[in-house]
């Protein structure tokens, strides 16, 4: 096999360059800046993706993870710990191997062997809840590896949220919905979910301006109760929109329970985030604020696809993924000059 470190090839996902360890989701400037805990979980390498070239019939991968906890109670190992192949087709991105991670920290598994001959564009998604210190792609000797080049009209979308965003309880790295737009609309996305901790705070707003996209979604709710949304919201939406005045900003609501028709803990929580975003959405827009969207939740989900009421299953984030892509499009046919 012939080794290649991907960061030789060309990356995706990461909305900053100056990074404390090659795979992290925000820069090395936010520590000590944001929550302890916001950052320990931004180490994660959620969303982040290598695009290459190749025609071998067999493709490799090796990685370092930097934790032992391989998988979690209600998502598996290949998902918080593995990696993920996507080879394109005529017919759009399909899934074509996985691999999964049975030791620690250092991993070696074949992704998909056996292939036809042919050049085959490939993406491989890092995992969604574990960090990694380097990962490598190999191939048989005497086969071509290269990067692929980005389009100068690719699009990107960050996405901010909550443990959802983050990607649980996702079964693959590439199953989760922020995977799933990227590929569907054939953009880049950012991923800057922090399971738990998506709470739409100053201190992230502030690093979230710094980012240049082409479209902001902001799913924060599942980790806010009424009275943090009404003290947090607009200021984050205004923190965004000062530093990025013409970008528009997609605003979620939180998805509906899968038991809140029995629990009525679980409805009210919808029912009063719900009340607290429409508010401060209205105020913004009565405010003369442009190009912020909103987005309802109700059917963001069906009634039988999360893992524990909350998490989606991978049915449940494939709907979800086709109710964004779906909004997303209105939004790109309402602005004539999104880049």
């Amino acid at each position: 096999m012939i080794w290649t470190d991907i960061r030789n090839l060309q990356i995706e996902g990461q909305g900053w360059t100056d990074m404390k360890s090659p795979f992290d989701r925000l820069p090395a400037s936010a520590e000590g800046v944001v929550r302890d805990v916001v950052w320990d979980l931004s180490r994660h390498s959620a969303g982040i993706c290598v695009k290459f070239r190749t025609e071998a019939p067999t493709i490799w991968a090796r990685w370092t993870l930097t934790s032992d906890r391989l998988a979690m109670s209600h998502m598996p190992a290949t998902a918080c710990s593995g990696v993920d192949l996507y080879i394109d087709t005529p017919d759009g991105s399909r899934w074509a191997g996985v691999g999964r991670p049975e030791t620690t920290p250092d991993v070696e598994a074949v992704l998909v062997k056996d292939m036809e001959d042919g050049e085959k564009p490939c993406t491989v998604y890092l995992p969604l809840y574990n960090g990694v210190t380097s990962v490598e792609i190999g191939v048989p000797e005497g086969c071509r590896m290269e990067a692929m080049e980005r389009d100068s009209d690719r699009r990107t979308i960050v996405f901010y949220g909550t443990s959802i965003t983050h990607g649980a309880a996702a079964s693959r790295a590439g199953t989760n919905h922020v995977a799933r737009v990227g590929r569907d609309l054939d953009c880049e996305t950012i991923n800057l979910g922090f399971s738990g901790n998506g709470k739409m705070e100053l201190e992230v707003a502030t690093f979230l301006a710094q980012l240049d996209p082409h479209l902001f979604v902001v799913d924060c709710l599942p980790n806010m109760v009424a009275d943090e949304i009404q003290g947090r919201a607009s200021h984050l939406v205004r923190t965004i929109r000062d530093a990025r005045p013409g970008t528009p900003i997609l605003l979620v609501e939180d998805r509906t329970y899968g038991d809140a028709q029995f629990v009525m803990s679980r409805r009210r929580r919808n029912e009063n985030s719900r009340e607290a975003f429409k508010k401060v959405y209205g105020q913004l827009q009565s405010d003369g604020l442009e190009g912020i969207y909103y987005m309802e939740g109700a059917n963001l989900l069906g009634e039988d696809d999360t893992v524990d009421g909350s998490h989606p299953t991978d049915l449940g984030f494939r709907r979800q993924a086709d109710r964004f892509v779906e909004r997303i499009r209105e939004i790109q046919a309402q602005v004539s000059n999104v880049r």
